[in-house]
């Protein structure tokens, strides 16, 4: 009976980790890595960097947009060194919960431009990950989750599974310094 059931469930071998970078969104990547663990899995990391729109005049149009595209860049870098260097002191700081090696456990970080929703949906697809890993900072319904109602779109529009994690609050008892 114990490997029947086995059979129905697809195994998990990479799982999306959708961050919003917020200190207490560590909280959900130990859920991440811990998954990963247990399940002998890679995971993805995505912070998605919302587009911002201006309005300007059109014959400024050329040179802002070649200002913005710039800006654009350059915090693409910014989030992505910021990512790398936040994963590894996490990392480092965890191992001793979870054991070695955390940072391993991680296959791709992504920091696409465009609207959360959209890149956490079209990440899973693109690559082939089983289940997508987010934190909620749990104000309410699902409807008052990081970055607005990320996690309950999310949730609404996969068929992948979805493991959405209560986040401790800005001002929890969690020292993320002292873990």
């Amino acid at each position: 009976m114990e490997k029947r059931k086995r059979e129905m469930i697809p195994g998990i071998k990479k799982i999306l980790y959708a961050t919003d970078l917020s200190k207490n969104s560590s909280y959900a990547f130990l859920y991440a890595a811990d998954m990963a663990k247990r399940h002998n899995a890679r995971i993805v990391i995505l912070h998605s960097v919302e587009p911002v729109y201006y309005m300007y005049p059109e014959e400024m149009s050329g040179r802002v947009d070649a200002i913005l595209q710039k800006a654009k860049k350059e915090e693409w870098v910014t989030d992505l060194e910021e990512i790398k260097k936040y994963l590894q002191e996490f990392c480092n700081k965890i191992e001793n919960q979870i054991g070695p090696p955390c940072v391993d456990l991680v296959s791709k970080i992504l920091v696409p431009l465009g609207h959360p929703v959209e890149e956490i949906l079209k990440a899973a697809d693109e690559d082939g990950c089983d289940a997508i890993v987010l934190g909620t900072h749990g104000k309410g319904f699902l409807r008052h989750t990081f970055l607005g109602s990320v996690a309950g779109d999310v949730l609404e529009r996969t068929r992948k599974p979805v493991f959405i994690i209560p986040l401790p609050s800005e001002k929890g008892n969690i020292d993320w310094d002292h873990i």
